[in-house]
């Protein structure tokens, strides 16, 4: 990621070179915006999302340890919609909470404000975890009208992490294709 200029970001995501895989930063002013970010990059790599109407959705909720984990678990879920439901996303709106012992203390305003946000969070004795809820938007597949792209296959762990720089907020995920 070296070489980025954040201050002017105009884009949601962006890919990078990873063998025989894809990897995609998604950027955000919030957190729940880069994880919405995140969603549509993957999508994109499977289809073009300006081809995918949002004449559907489903209700997602996720509970991760830390950050990281809870963008892994967080596009597991939706990769598991693609397959089982055999649905394209194209939008996805996004809430994150801090949790303390299964209990609502902090929301993601509060994680803005100075707390720093890389794989580190979790530590052993930690009480804490994080809850994403997630509506998204989409359709059935249908090859005909969406522009095949490649198959996503998984989503791996390397080099997976959540950071914010610049007030700027960084995922980075690799998609096994």
């Amino acid at each position: 990621m070296d070489g980025l200029n954040h201050a002017n970001l105009k884009k949601a995501f962006e890919y990078f070179e990873a063998t025989a895989d894809v990897g995609f930063y998604a950027y955000g002013g919030s957190l729940e915006k880069a994880y919405e970010n995140a969603g549509l990059a993957m999508f994109n790599v499977i289809s073009d999302t300006r081809k995918i109407r949002q004449k559907e959705s489903r209700h997602i909720e996720v509970i991760s340890e830390d950050l990281v984990s809870l963008l892994y678990d967080y596009l597991e879920e939706l990769l598991f919609l693609q397959d089982t439901e055999f649905l394209l996303f194209s939008r996805f709106d996004v809430e994150i909470y801090k949790l303390c012992d299964g209990d609502i203390e902090v929301s993601n305003d509060e994680l803005e404000n100075g707390e720093s946000v890389n794989g580190d969070l979790k530590e052993e004795s930690s009480p804490y975890s994080y809850k994403l809820i997630c509506d998204a938007f989409g359709e059935e597949i249908n090859w005909d009208i969406h522009p095949r792209g490649s198959e996503v296959k998984a989503i791996t762990f390397h080099l997976m992490d959540v950071k914010k720089e610049d007030g700027i907020f960084i995922l980075s995920a690799i998609l096994d294709l």
